[in-house]
């Protein structure tokens, strides 16, 4: 117990300018139409303990870990299995890695109780009970994964199950997530009065040609929304308060939110190369698969860094914009790119530097956590086809066993102390480059049609 507590003390207190790691797993099991998907079993990492140990050697002392409800209790609440937690949780704890526990990461909760069903409360702050009681040691925890993008992803864009695309589904999920959320925190306080709610969710930016900045200004509001509806910070005065009544939220459901207000013990920032966006309506400069619309005007939706990278505004200020809003410690919960590990490396390094550069600014930001270690599949598809097309993290596990990648020296030195800047291969990343834009207009950017 006493290395557990001197690793919890070290994680709560400010690090004073020096930034710990952490890490994870890529462990989403969402559904698609009727099929789910387990990242867990998909990577190996299911029938393999000694993955933990690979972890523990790289210096890494807390793990965002996966005991998900979906995996858990499948088929029926009553008939839990615990075989599976319990080995890998009392190895984490042998280790001395504190574990940040998640219960549902990108899904929808098993077949009894999905989130479109008032049930999903219910089943999720009662299985969080059982977690809880079951591992009372553990004190930190993320209830639901990304609730904003799940909820995205799930009730406005169509591509995960209930395949919604409306702003009522939209709202209804995520504000069933945040309900959640507040009642699992309840459940397991009961049991760990100390323990902490560290929320994740994706943060970029939306940027826009000058017909589109009314829905720029839109994305760039929502993406604050999970993180302010915990807060309790959605009142008539809020700017979506109307959206969100329009979308079919009852003064009563957003009261409750208030009333009942759980702030995150740490805002969870994961931020990808994708994280920051750029909309336009002069759709003919882009392929098919990236034109959409919101009913007013059609417009094709891409990285910013494909189309105007000298909008992007970089992980350091988007920190700082977290901070100003909530004054909570931040911890950058996923940093992964998808692509050779001399191109992650440089990835995780700017990520580790704009980190820095966000605390030099005042932000307390106290850790980075090294995402999908043991890689990852079909995430170029968003989950919504499988390819089997895998991408490796700080291990490749394509053979079926992990084998390292040269991130894994990369860490090791880092974590014993090494700047960063002597750590990263020289040279810019793709996304630096000029090569990175590849839509180019010449065109002027006001347009006063509408498709």
């Amino acid at each position: 117990m006493s290395n557990q507590k001197s690793i919890r003390e070290t994680l709560n207190k400010p690090l004073q300018n020096k930034l710990a790691l952490w890490g994870g797993l890529e462990c989403t099991v969402n559904r698609v139409g009727d099929v789910y998907q387990d990242q867990i079993v998909r990577s190996g990492h299911h029938d393999r303990l000694s993955d933990l140990d690979l972890i523990a050697d790289l210096g890494i002392r807390a793990l965002r870990y996966p005991i998900l409800w979906e995996r858990t209790a499948p088929d029926h609440p009553d008939q839990p299995d615990w075989s599976w937690p319990d080995e890998r949780l009392n190895r984490l704890r042998q280790l001395g890695i504190r574990p940040i526990v998640g219960l549902v990461h990108h899904g929808c909760g098993p077949r009894y109780a999905t989130y479109d069903e008032p049930a999903f409360e219910d089943g999720l702050a009662r299985f969080a009970r059982q977690v809880a009681e079951r591992y009372p040691w553990i004190d930190a925890y993320t209830p639901i994964n990304e609730p904003l993008t799940t909820a995205r992803f799930g009730g406005l864009y169509g591509l995960w199950y209930p395949h919604g695309r409306s702003n009522e589904l939209f709202v209804d999920l995520l504000l069933r997530e945040c309900r959640a959320t507040i009642r699992v925190m309840a459940e397991i306080r009961t049991v760990q009065p100390n323990a902490q709610l560290i929320q994740t969710d994706d943060l970029g930016k939306t940027h826009s040609t000058p017909l589109l900045s009314y829905q720029a200004e839109l994305e760039n509001e929502r993406r604050w929304l999970g993180w302010d509806l915990l807060c309790g910070h959605v009142t008539p005065h809020h700017p979506l308060w109307a959206y969100l009544r329009e979308s079919g939220a009852s003064e009563a459901d957003l009261g409750y939110l208030v009333e009942h207000a759980c702030p995150p013990s740490v805002i969870g920032v994961n931020h990808y190369v994708t994280s920051e966006r750029y909309i336009d309506h002069r759709i003919h400069h882009y392929p098919p698969h990236l034109h959409g619309g919101n009913g007013y005007h059609r417009y094709a939706d891409t990285e910013v860094v494909r189309a105007a990278p000298e909008q992007r505004t970089g992980l350091a200020s988007l920190l700082q914009e977290a901070w100003q809003r909530y004054a909570l410690p931040i911890v950058v919960t996923e940093a992964h790119l998808g692509d050779r590990p001399e191109e992650q490396m440089r990835w995780l390094g700017e990520l580790w530097q704009q980190a820095q550069q966000a605390q030099d600014a005042g932000a307390d930001v106290r850790a980075v956590s090294v995402w999908a270690i043991m890689g990852m599949y079909d995430w170029h598809c968003l989950l919504t086809r499988r390819e089997n097309r895998h991408e490796p993290g700080v291990f490749n596990v394509s053979s079926g066993m992990p084998e390292p990648t040269e991130i894994v020296t990369m860490l090791k030195r880092l974590t014993a102390g090494e700047p960063i800047e002597s750590l990263v291969p020289p040279g810019p990343g793709w996304w630096q480059t000029p090569d990175a834009k590849i839509y180019h207009t010449s065109e002027p950017l006001v347009s006063n049609s509408v498709e």
